[in-house]
């Protein structure tokens, strides 16, 4: 009998994240992620029963490495260096709000494990945003932001920005730096 090819869970995660990028959730499966890994579909059943487990494990492994990142933007001084500290790490992490929005399609089917992934991912979503409002707190205190826009809007408005294609390919640095400059400043002429 072969010896089964050892794998970690780095190796695992990267390789998920690979599939569904290249084929969605549809077209993510055991088989094409075992052939990746040049391991049996059996090593992966060993501990997972089905793809939706493995998917929202993944989803949950990549939030807790953003929210890590994350955390340090309490070391930034002032709003202008923690909102620019906050864009470059949501374009660092550019897959996060694809994989959000792909989780949104799992289905839990009874499935406890998905179930409770589910709802750990959730708590966490929540968690990233009440994070988030020293941030928020910050540019109010330094009257940078409008008092009169709501918390959740200007945080999902930011987080929004990574889902705009860049259809005619614009350099990276110059479409961040494009999306900063609308963020602060809008995109009307002051005259």
């Amino acid at each position: 009998m072969a010896r089964e090819r050892k794998f970690s869970t780095d190796d695992l995660f990267q390789a998920t994240e690979q599939m569904l990028l290249t084929h969605g959730y549809e077209g993510f499966s055991f088989s094409l992620l075992a052939d990746q890994l040049e391991i049996s579909r059996g090593a992966i059943y060993k501990y997972y029963d089905n793809k939706e487990e493995l998917i929202t494990d993944y989803m949950l492994y990549e939030m807790e490495q953003f929210l890590a990142e994350l955390k340090d933007i309490e070391s930034v001084d002032g709003f202008d260096a923690q909102f620019d500290f906050l864009i470059n790490l949501i374009f660092k992490n550019s897959t996060i709000p694809h994989m959000i929005e792909l989780g949104r399609r799992i289905p839990i089917n009874g499935n406890q494990k998905v179930k409770e992934n589910h709802e750990k991912l959730d708590k966490k979503h929540l968690n990233m945003y009440q994070h988030l409002q020293g941030f928020i707190s910050l540019g109010r205190q330094e009257l940078k932001l409008k008092e009169t826009l709501p918390d959740p809007l200007i945080l999902g408005f930011i987080f929004q920005t990574i889902m705009i294609p860049n259809h005619f390919g614009i350099p990276h640095t110059i479409w961040i730096r494009s999306i900063k400059e609308m963020i602060r400043h809008g995109m009307l002429r002051n005259e």
